[in-house]
């Protein structure tokens, strides 16, 4: 064994705020590398690993997906054109946030004008609300 602190996944999991099912799926995905294993087959992990682990949190909280943070983790190690296309991949996905926030409020507004137009009482099939539901456009 090396003089390196090794963790185990619990101990990686407490410090990086995820799950020991988390870390494993992550190993599976590919966005963790394998770890090294004790002689009784124990999984021994550094603190490099719980780094990539919250880099991978927070990426997720970005709304990055999976494949996306793999593309991020493979730029990260390029010294030479990684930053921007780090930056590439933020832009594309702020943008993609932008438009998810029109379609939200676009909903949002339809949404707001059915309740107002809703008396909230009389016959369901009165009701703006259900009958909106029930039309046959999307």
């Amino acid at each position: 064994m090396n003089t390196q602190a090794s963790l185990t996944i619990g101990r990686i999991a407490q410090s990086a705020g995820v799950a020991i099912d988390t870390i494993r799926f992550y190993e599976r995905e590919g966005l963790l590398p394998a770890p090294r294993r004790r002689p009784s087959g124990y999984r021994e992990y550094d603190q490099a690993t719980v780094s990539r682990l919250r880099f991978i949190r927070r990426a997720k909280d970005l709304g990055f997906t999976l494949d996306e943070i793999r593309e991020l983790l493979a730029l990260s190690a390029d010294r030479h054109g990684g930053v921007e296309g780090v930056r590439e991949r933020a832009a594309a996905r702020l943008l993609a946030i932008d438009e998810r926030i029109a379609e939200l409020q676009r909903v949002r507004d339809g949404l707001s004008d059915l309740v107002d137009a809703c008396p909230g009482h009389g016959a369901p099939e009165d009701c703006p609300i259900l009958k909106a539901l029930a039309e046959p456009k999307a």
